[in-house]
């Protein structure tokens, strides 16, 4: 049996509620990026990332970017977490901007996460309000889906969290075993 560790960077809960399902689920080891320089990452085989989708960045993966040279012999995968509905094309555009040289061959899931703005920090919700007033402007019949979700959660307290997210990730450490 593989050993794991789940790393994360959870600005407002979803992932870290998404990393501990995960941690349950699969017995791995789980820690904070901010924290995983001081873990020997050396015992693990499986590296499992998780960060949330914030401008189509991924919190977090700097991590992997940076220490990519020490894990390649480990088997890594990313799981992003966003408040939009999952969307192919948009994984896509993501995948494409940051898993380029030889981070191509991490696989990349999405889970849906959680919309506060109550809890949001000033700027984060001044960005969302600036980005809603933009979207307002456009036709909503030509909306992209995080558009659709952006305008339905306006002053809306919405959690998506759903375990069944984390099963193409399961299946994948299910393949590395």
């Amino acid at each position: 049996m593989s050993k794991g560790i789940i790393l994360f960077q959870s600005k407002y809960g979803a992932t870290k509620k998404y990393a501990d399902w995960l941690a349950e689920m699969t017995g791995y080891d789980c820690a904070e990026t901010k924290n995983a320089n001081a873990v020997d990452l050396k015992p693990y085989d499986v590296i499992l990332l998780g960060g949330g989708v914030y401008a189509s960045g991924i919190a977090g993966f700097q991590f992997i970017k940076k220490n990519i040279g020490q894990l390649a012999d480990k088997k890594i995968a990313v799981f992003a977490v966003g408040a939009s509905p999952y969307d192919e094309k948009a994984i896509l555009q993501m995948r494409d901007l940051h898993f380029k040289n030889e981070l191509r061959s991490i696989p990349l899931f999405y889970c849906r996460g959680a919309w506060d703005e109550e809890t949001m920090k000033f700027t984060d919700r001044a960005l969302c309000k600036m980005l809603q007033k933009a979207v307002a402007k456009q036709n909503p019949d030509e909306y992209e889906p995080w558009q659709k979700a952006l305008m339905c959660t306006v002053g809306q307290k919405c959690d998506w969290t759903d375990q069944s997210y984390l099963e193409p990730l399961l299946k994948q450490i299910e393949k590395w075993r």
